[in-house]
């Protein structure tokens, strides 16, 4: 449970529904309500929230309210919700410096953030960000494949995810990119994988992050898949386009599936730990072949409805 949940629940401290798993012990500070964007086929996030900028007086009183409660404790900050370095750039360095005025021992502070957005600040408002503290941005890429991001509205081309997170990486931001196994479905599995390595390896990111999709309702992919109009990736289908993309990337990135959607657990760093990580999914892939109980643990990531 991230810093603060039980304790600041009664002092009316507005959090962020949604953070990354690997915010599970940052203190949580919401700065935005909803996404900029909200359009994308597959997410069922933010649907029933108008996005909305919160007062920046409201956002440092949360602040003062957990710094009263563990100003010595908290190391590590996530901003929400989606997208929130859409806000006046001079607004959030405010923030961002009251952080760590009442915070001593922080080290860390990230966000959400999307690509057209960090497209549109200027380099130095990145710069002016990264220097008041913001030290990682988690972008969903999702897939490097045209078409799908076209399908699934992401609202931006391949070339646009490229140069947005290289100019995060110009300004010094450590960043995270998100990948989504099983966006292409049965049919487009093998060009997202292949398409997505081949973005990833222009960005060379400092994580790759991987979920599996698994369609929740609320979304238009969930109705889609109902009607028949979306054939979800089989498991073996999941596991040959993951290696595929292995194979294919050229980068020097930390690869880490750190979500509950994830069939299996494929963790290293690239280049040097590609053998060993081809090699757990082969296992696996030969393993689904004739194991009944690998089948039925697979199927039970497949009922994850409520994410």
């Amino acid at each position: 449970m991230a810093i603060g949940r039980l304790r600041l629940k009664p002092m009316s401290y507005d959090f962020p529904p949604w953070r990354p798993p690997s915010e599970a012990n940052s203190l949580l500070v919401r700065v935005t309500r909803g996404c900029t964007w909200n359009r994308c086929t597959f997410c069922s996030m933010y649907k029933q929230l108008t996005f909305e900028r919160r007062p920046a007086e409201d956002v440092k009183a949360d602040i003062l309210a957990a710094a009263s409660l563990y100003s010595a404790e908290v190391r590590s900050v996530f901003i929400g919700d989606s997208n929130s370095l859409s806000i006046k750039t001079c607004d959030l360095a405010a923030i961002l410096n009251q952080l760590y005025a009442v915070f001593p021992a922080l080290e860390r502070v990230t966000s959400y953030a999307r690509a057209k957005t960090l497209l549109k600040k200027s380099l130095d408002d990145l710069r002016q960000l990264r220097q008041a503290g913001l030290t990682r941005l988690h972008v969903g890429l999702e897939t490097g494949n045209a078409e799908l991001l076209k399908k699934t509205r992401k609202g931006a081309t391949p070339e646009e995810m490229v140069a947005g997170c290289r100019k995060a990486k110009e300004a010094g931001f450590e960043l995270s990119v998100y990948v989504l196994l099983g966006l292409g479905g049965e049919h487009l599995s093998a060009a997202h994988a292949r398409d997505t390595a081949a973005v990833l390896n222009r960005i060379d990111p400092h994580f790759i992050r991987v979920r599996t999709l698994q369609p929740q309702p609320g979304s238009e992919l969930y109705d889609a898949m109902k009607a028949g109009a979306f054939v979800k990736a089989s498991h073996e289908t999941v596991l040959r386009e993951q290696r595929i993309m292995v194979e294919n990337l050229n980068v020097t990135s930390a690869y880490l599936s750190d979500h509950i959607t994830n069939y299996i657990p494929v963790n290293g760093r690239l280049p040097g730990d590609r053998e060993d990580m081809l090699r757990a999914i082969d296992k696996h892939s030969a393993d689904l072949m004739h194991t009944t109980a690998l089948h039925d643990r697979f199927a039970r990531k497949d009922g994850l409805t409520r994410l």
